[in-house]
């Protein structure tokens, strides 16, 4: 299906509906992966003062949207952000969302998994409630008809919403055929996929075109494909954590050419291929320090001419080379 009209600019501070939940989440929402200090997925660490400045960054920021789980850093993304919500209090109208996960250790995702999960991140955020409510990657442990059965993790998350827990529920994972199967339940109402909706790679297209006709809000992680498309192939050879084949290394390249012939940066186009296209409720931006808010915001801001954007889809690679 033909992507619908996209908007040149889009003011990444200003409030959308994140489809039928009736929140309002700014464009951008910030990713707090980096923030638990991972550094054999990111390269370097972030300690704690740095993280919770950067968390207190975002509440003092224009943007309401911020994005966790219990499985960053075995929950210490979670800690850190808990501890500046016990000093002071969110914002009006800020939408905080985590995920419940699979057991760490046994790979268990049962329905009472997913409770006690859910109860391990209300005690590191300090909240005795979140506004959304993701089950978090469930492709690496169960099918979706395990999920989806009597006593299953889907299930259990309706219980968590019913009960209170959870304003609104989603759902978070990388393969599209499977996400849209969780979408066509009508149990969600929020869709993550990541490194599938980007200048490089395009599969997520049928999985936007149910969410917008289910009236499912979809987030969309992951804009810069893992950092290639912010420093180029040659800076950084990996797209979505893993090696990148050839062509996908190639289009990188061509497109970090054609971005520095215009004047404009390789992560601006990322970013606001994602940011323009209207069936993207937000997207996420993983930050690890509180300029990178400013940074990020920037890059939103950033004029991209016309011609530039014919261009960069001239330099997408083959459907063949993404994920799906």
């Amino acid at each position: 299906m033909t992507a619908p009209d996209k908007p040149a600019r889009v003011d990444p501070a200003l409030p959308r509906p994140l489809g039928r939940t009736g929140l309002a989440v700014t464009p951008i929402c910030i990713g707090t992966s980096p923030l638990a200090s991972m550094p054999g997925l990111y390269g370097y660490t972030v300690d704690a003062q740095r993280a919770e400045a950067t968390v207190e960054a975002v509440l003092d920021g224009p943007l309401n949207f911020l994005d966790t789980s219990n499985s960053y850093g075995g929950g210490e993304a979670e800690r850190r952000i808990g501890a500046v919500l016990r000093r002071r209090a969110q914002p009006a109208g800020f939408v905080l969302a985590t995920k419940v996960d699979a057991d760490p250790e046994t790979g268990d995702f049962s329905g009472e998994r997913v409770r006690r999960s859910a109860e391990e991140s209300l005690r590191r955020l300090g909240v005795d409630r979140v506004p959304l409510l993701y089950l978090h990657d469930p492709e690496y442990h169960i099918t979706f008809e395990q999920a989806m059965a009597p006593g299953g993790a889907v299930e259990a998350l309706v219980a968590l919403r019913d009960a209170g827990v959870a304003g609104h529920l989603g759902i978070a994972g990388g393969p599209i055929d499977l996400l849209r199967r969780f979408v066509h339940t009508g149990v969600f109402e929020a869709v993550i996929s990541h490194n599938r909706w980007t200048l490089v790679d395009r599969s997520a297209a049928p999985l936007l075109d149910a969410a917008a006709a289910a009236g499912v809000g979809f987030v969309n992680g992951a804009p810069y494909g893992g950092g290639i498309l912010v420093k180029g192939a040659e800076a950084q050879p990996k797209y979505a954590y893993r090696a990148a084949g050839e062509q996908i290394r190639a289009a990188a390249a061509a497109m970090q050419r054609a971005c520095a012939a215009a004047g404009v940066p390789l992560a601006a186009a990322a970013l606001q291929f994602s940011l323009r296209d209207p069936r993207v409720a937000a997207t996420i931006v993983g930050v690890s320090t509180p300029d990178r808010i400013a940074q990020t915001l920037a890059l939103a801001e950033t004029p991209i001419p016309a011609a530039l954007w014919a261009e960069l889809d001239r330099c997408a690679p083959a459907p063949q080379t993404w994920l799906g």
